[in-house]
């Protein structure tokens, strides 16, 4: 029975130290809406603040002459300026646009989100270095896969 309470409890400290926090899961999902926020208004500085410089977002596409199917990549560069210009106008997103986000998986330096916005689905990999939560890598898709045409 001892053995049974110490193993429990040393069971206890291991789960908790090695689990994310609340703070952890604040700044997840802030990172995550920095990302479409920053589409929605037009703005480079709050993009830059979710992705790591290092990241990349993929989709799948259709070359329309050959018919075969590629992956397209994107990298923090482009996303910058991407969110600089995207909705300058306000027509690419409705007045309230959607921006579910969902967790798939946290751990203490890493965490998979999926976004769920009104044209389309990203799957997010964040990660925490030094302190900070950025998106290291993206995929995404139309919900209506034929816009990938």
């Amino acid at each position: 029975m001892k053995y049974s309470i110490f193993f429990f409890a040393f069971l206890v400290f291991v789960i908790k130290s090695s689990a994310q926090t609340k703070q952890d899961s604040l700044e997840i999902k802030q990172a995550a809406l920095n990302y479409i926020e920053a589409q929605h208004n037009p703005n480079p500085k709050q993009m830059e603040q979710a992705l790591h410089p290092r990241m990349v977002k993929r989709t799948f596409w259709k070359d329309k002459a050959t018919g075969k199917d590629y992956v397209r990549e994107t990298s923090t560069e482009s996303m910058v300026i991407l969110a600089e210009s995207y909705n300058k106008k306000n027509d690419k997103f409705p007045a309230v646009p959607k921006k579910e986000i969902k967790f798939l998986d946290v751990s203490d330096k890493t965490a998979s989100v999926k976004l769920i916005a009104d044209e389309w689905i990203d799957y997010m990999h964040i990660v925490k270095l030094n302190g900070v939560w950025k998106i290291i890598n993206v995929l995404w898709q139309y919900h209506d896969s034929k816009r990938h045409e």
